[in-house]
């Protein structure tokens, strides 16, 4: 059965398919099913427009049936990406896209190759028992929660759309369904890797790993030993995506190795949320009953994320077996110099602590401060942005967060102390936001939408867009929940 093009002269679009091409397989033809009432839900118009995509036709019914994948341009080629992975600790050899679909590549307006996916498209041969549905509150969230964190500045695959099917979605109760539109560097993953090596086809593992390096790492190419090249730009890009997670409070909530990208990007946001009161052992995830993800465990096992990486790679690195575990090994240690460097540099600067100060003097401070936090309860997004303000002279905005105001007091004198002229507050307000998608105001977004009344969204949305710009009218939008959230706030994958 073929799908019907795109009859429209205003969708000019070529979408390539350059991963079908080379990686064959790793990638299974397959459509989406129909959407019986399709209704756009949310259309990300800046990001549509850096794709060389028209907002006014991506509104359209063929704009439609392209966000939902049912009606595609002439000469694309939609596949389900085939990919393993360790789910909690577990292996499990084969995965993929059971409810997604990768539509093509587009090169976007900085001539960047970028992928166009869908989520929740309908049941592919890989969707072991699903359905390959999705209901509208997880697609929303992931539309609400990666717009934040991309204009955090925190690398991430993007929404482009989300757009209602008119079909019923089965979970605990039935929910109106939708299609996720959704642009990446790519969808490469840990997982990717781990399936080419499960197969034992050395020329697949290569080719693999060429099309990453071409595609993220392009510099490993002219390397001594470009495989082992390829591992340490991977590992210095996580590094630095884990280390920005911990500095603003995310909390991934299912850090499987699938999904962990080669280009270093945040992707498939489902039991995600914000820390709310500092606490390294939060979990939100309802499927996460060990505390395998919590918070505080991230960089840990994105370490053992990469291990897993690391082995995929190893006939690669080196034809002798010893060599190639000893290169792997020495690489992946690598890694903890790569976050602990990235979240020095981060946390301090969150601080505006000085660059040559002393490291003793600094490291103390943000242990200090993190550990009075901790023991206070203390709103962690809002106590950061609170300490711009105290730089400034005015420290009754983190005062008022704190419960050991005689231990807070004496910090501030340290952390005054240790910086000459005071810290730069202005500065530190570009980097700790007064606006995150918080968890109370995220499910009453997802219920207003689900309910049908979308107003919500969007006022989420334009506070969360601009996260560092304090504006008025605001402020319910940079509060902390109230106490009748409560501290057993869930979240769930949505599948």
């Amino acid at each position: 059965m073929s799908l019907a093009p795109i009859p429209t002269p205003a969708m000019t679009l070529a979408l390539g398919d350059r991963f079908a091409r080379e990686l064959p397989e790793l990638a299974v033809p397959w459509q989406a099913e129909e959407a019986p009432e399709p209704t756009l839900l949310a259309l990300n118009e800046p990001l549509a427009t850096s794709l060389g995509l028209d907002p006014a036709t991506l509104r359209s019914p063929e704009g439609l049936g392209l966000l939902t994948g049912t009606r595609v341009p002439d000469g694309a080629r939609p596949v389900a990406q085939v990919y393993a992975g360790h789910q909690f600790g577990g292996y499990s050899p084969r995965l993929g896209d059971g409810r997604a679909l990768l539509l093509g590549e587009l090169t976007d307006a900085d001539g960047v190759l970028r992928d166009l996916h869908l989520k929740g498209s309908g049941r592919t041969p890989l969707a072991r028992g699903g359905d390959g549905l999705a209901a509208v509150g997880p697609m929303l969230r992931e539309y609400v929660v990666s717009e934040a964190i991309h204009a955090l500045g925190i690398p991430t695959t993007r929404a482009l759309a989300v757009v209602a099917t008119g079909r019923a979605v089965r979970r605990e109760t039935l929910l109106p369904g939708a299609v996720l539109a959704r642009v990446a560097s790519s969808h490469l993953r840990v997982g990717s890797f781990q399936y080419a090596r499960a197969t034992d086809d050395l020329d697949l593992l290569r080719r693999l790993a060429d099309h990453a390096i071409a595609r993220h790492h392009p510099d490993a190419a002219q390397a001594d030993n470009p495989y082992l090249a390829l591992f340490d730009a991977v590992a210095a890009a996580q590094a630095s995506l884990v280390a920005q997670w911990m500095c603003v409070g995310f909390v991934h909530g299912v850090l499987n190795t699938d999904n962990v990208t080669i280009s270093g990007e945040s992707i498939d946001y489902g039991p995600c949320a914000f820390l709310d009161v500092f606490e390294p052992t939060t979990v939100f995830s309802s499927i996460d009953e060990g505390g395998r993800y919590a918070f505080g465990n991230q960089p840990p096992i994105t370490e053992w994320n990469l291990a897993r990486l690391a082995e995929a790679l190893l006939p690669l690195i080196d034809d002798d077996q010893e060599q190639a575990v000893a290169l792997a090994v020495e690489a992946l240690g690598r890694f903890g110099d790569h976050y602990a460097a990235a979240w020095k540099a981060g946390t301090r600067a969150k601080l505006g602590l000085p660059a040559g100060l002393d490291d003793a003097v600094a490291t103390a401070l943000v242990d200090d401060v993190y550990a009075l936090m901790r023991a206070d309860r203390v709103d962690h997004t809002g106590f950061f942005r609170a300490l711009g303000a105290a730089a400034r002279g005015d420290t009754e905005p983190a005062r008022s967060l704190v419960l050991d105001l005689a231990g807070l007091d004496a910090w501030l004198g340290r952390w005054r102390a240790a910086c000459p002229g005071g810290p730069d507050g202005d500065a530190m307000d570009l980097l700790n936001p007064v606006y995150i998608p918080r968890n109370h105001l995220v499910e009453e977004v997802l219920a207003a939408a689900t309910a049908g009344d979308l107003a919500p969204l969007a006022a989420l949305l334009t506070a969360v867009r601009a996260p560092y710009d304090e504006r008025p009218g605001l402020e319910r939008f940079a509060e902390p929940a109230p106490d009748a959230f409560g501290d057993g706030y869930q979240t769930f994958c949505g599948t």
